[in-house]
């Protein structure tokens, strides 16, 4: 019964585009990964370890406004919505909300598939009444990759986006999936979104460098994915983790630095690293209450609530379209 309430799409991103993605990234004077790649299966069990640890408060910090909110959040978007999660991942933190929205469908999106699947019959175990349709899609690449129109029914399209990913993208990035999020909840939609908040840098080092040093394993399993997926020959042990907080940018930056001078193969390409020479695989920028505002009515978006925690650490807010913007 549990596998007939549970759709699933798959429009996972081909292998060639991991390749070209990664191939283009260190090809550049200035070497990157995108982030996403983060999330095969181990990373995303390594990123769920990392929401567990002491030093890593946005995600209990989220969590508790979420749990302590959830009444108000509901009111201001309504029941009987099409709730769409945007990177869902392990589905955690909707599970605050279910209850009371009731949504008529709730489609979790991921580029992990097999995770995301198990996520998804694990949830309808929970809630007997709830349907869901799973898609593994890449939604950086576009969320209107997705025929929504089979889905919608008539009902109200919300985006929920926890758990501060929209930090990782940079501002123009952030902005143009604001708009597509517009977009796509239009005309009487909404957003609700986690939004990490400006603070202490000393707690921002300590949330990205915890002592266990899972972070840490979680940057160099990007390396690791390259070696199994594209028959890279990385040496893991030969890169370390480096993160900090750019005060200037207002984001942390998460690198693998070079140990040494070095020569790996990917794909039948050749590339060389000097020793102290980076990959840059992740930014994490954090906002105020007003530059994320801003941000958001730019992508035709109005500000209806927002709720902290007491330390203003962490915010969610709801969102709806500014019909005169």
């Amino acid at each position: 019964m549990t596998a007939n309430r549970v759709g699933f799409s798959d429009i996972e991103p081909a292998p060639a585009d991991f390749l070209n993605d990664v191939l283009a990234g260190l090809s550049r004077p200035h070497k990157c990964l995108p982030p996403k790649y983060f999330y095969d299966g181990r990373g995303s069990r390594l990123f769920e370890a990392i929401c567990e640890s002491p030093e890593y408060y946005p995600t209990r910090t989220e969590t508790a406004i979420l749990q302590r909110y959830a009444p108000a959040i509901a009111e201001a978007i309504g029941p009987s919505c099409l709730l769409i999660e945007p990177g869902a991942g392990s589905v955690d933190k909707v599970r605050w909300l279910l209850d009371l929205l009731r949504p008529a469908l709730f489609l979790p999106l991921d580029i992990s598939g097999e995770h995301l699947l198990g996520a998804a019959r694990a949830l309808v175990a929970e809630y007997p009444w709830l349907r869901v349709h799973a898609v593994a899609m890449d939604y950086t690449r576009g969320l209107q990759r997705f025929d929504w129109s089979t889905m919608a029914a008539g009902h109200r399209k919300i985006v929920f986006f926890p758990g501060s990913t929209i930090g990782n993208f940079d501002p123009p990035e952030a902005l143009d999936f604001l708009r597509q999020v517009a977009r796509l909840v239009a005309p009487d939609g909404g957003l609700l979104i986690g939004v990490d908040l400006k603070k202490d840098p000393v707690l921002l080092h300590r949330a990205y460098n915890d002592a266990a040093g899972i972070t840490r394993e979680f940057n160099l399993n990007l390396l690791r994915r390259i070696n199994a997926e594209l028959g890279g020959d990385f040496d893991p042990d030969s890169f370390h983790h480096y993160a900090y907080y750019h005060v200037s940018k207002g984001r942390v930056e998460m690198h693998l630095v070079s140990r040494a001078d070095q020569t790996v193969r990917i794909g039948g390409q050749r590339l060389s690293f000097r020793e102290g020479e980076s990959i840059h695989t992740e930014n994490s920028y954090k906002y105020t209450l007003t530059e994320f505002g801003d941000l958001a009515a730019r992508a035709g978006l109005m500000r209806a609530a927002s709720w902290t925690d007491p330390a203003n650490l962490f915010s969610v807010q709801y969102f709806v379209v500014n019909e005169q913007g």
